[in-house]
């Protein structure tokens, strides 16, 4: 008998920010099923999970409230597993200078 994945990864193809997530669930060792999103016609379940941004990366756990933005999602995946791949450094100022370069690198405009 299969275990039902506890985590869910509601993506769209070609996302750089789903691709993000989807590399620190490996890394991490996590099983999670994988929901298609067609960001041309958004479903029910994105809009009312992400009902702000409406937008994907969503991570669902168990029966938590689903995690958006990809960063924030990768924070507590490191913190439910921080002794697998850490992604983030253990100290606070290297931590905050790795959120500061990833926000600078997501609000650039190309």
């Amino acid at each position: 008998m299969s275990q039902k994945c506890q985590m869910k990864l509601l993506g769209a193809a070609g996302s750089p920010y789903v691709t993000r997530v989807e590399i620190a669930l490996k890394l991490k060792c996590i099983d999670y099923e994988y929901i298609e999103e067609d960001l041309c016609n958004k479903s029910e379940l994105l809009l009312t999970s992400n009902p702000v941004f409406r937008r994907v990366p969503v991570l669902f756990h168990a029966n938590e409230h689903p995690i958006t933005e990809s960063l924030a999602i990768i924070e507590y995946l490191d913190e439910i597993k921080p002794n697998v791949h850490p992604l983030l450094p253990s100290n606070p100022l290297d931590r905050v200078r790795c959120r500061v370069l990833a926000y600078t690198y997501d609000t650039q405009k190309s």
